[in-house]
């Protein structure tokens, strides 16, 4: 079952979208403050966001939600100037709808949303991983990966060949809010060479890292 995140603090409007899309076969979680929406974030396919929270903007929030999981996000608010709407989208949301809304609409946009975009799939030698799921397989052989470790060998894959500086890796898997260390990275590709013995990542002293090109 597809399971939606809400993230509402109107209660009236929150029980009435959590019973609507309920009643359309969803699962609906939701979460009335930004402090409650991490625990939730991993088991969303989908999220529906409202900008103005008790605790703020939900925007200051979304860029790092994102690195938790990428998953779509459409936000619905009452914001509607055009500065805020590039605002939003510019912080990682798919869609952005304004309130008033029709409930037919939202659910028209949350279903466009959840369409699948064709193949989403890379391969690395016996290696595959499937971006729609996050889930990365050895041989067909299903194998766990934490976000950032599947966020990391995606980046490697689709750049096989090119070196990465730490820092670059750093800025992209992390950002530099989050303030990790350069070992941080260096544990993370230990972890991907024990999980995946076939990763050919070659180690540039001083540098960082590189994913060995391998024919197709």
């Amino acid at each position: 079952m597809t399971t939606l995140l809400l993230i509402e603090d109107d209660a009236l409007l929150g029980q009435g979208l959590v019973a609507f899309f309920e009643n359309q076969g969803y699962q609906c979680l939701w979460a009335r403050q930004a402090d409650a929406v991490e625990a939730l974030w991993f088991r969303a396919d989908l999220v529906i966001l409202d900008r103005q929270l008790d605790d703020g903007d939900s925007m200051q929030h979304l860029p790092q939600w994102l690195l938790l999981k990428a998953i779509p996000v459409i936000v619905l608010t009452a914001k509607v100037a055009i500065d805020e709407r590039i605002e939003g989208l510019m912080a990682g949301a798919k869609d952005y709808m304004t309130k008033p809304f029709s409930h037919d609409e939202l659910l028209a946009r949350v279903i466009a949303q959840l369409r699948p975009l064709g193949s989403s799939q890379l391969h690395y030698g016996t290696i595959s991983l499937s971006l729609g799921e996050r889930q990365a397989y050895c041989a067909d052989i299903p194998v766990a990966l934490k976000p950032k470790e599947f966020q990391l060998l995606v980046l490697f894959i689709q750049n096989q060949g090119r070196v990465f500086h730490r820092d670059e890796l750093l800025n992209k898997i992390w950002g530099y809010e989050a303030f990790p260390s350069t070992r941080t990275v260096d544990n993370h590709v230990l972890r991907l060479r024990q999980k995946f013995p076939e990763l050919a990542i070659e180690t540039h002293r001083g540098i960082g890292y590189r994913l060995l090109e391998i024919a197709p």
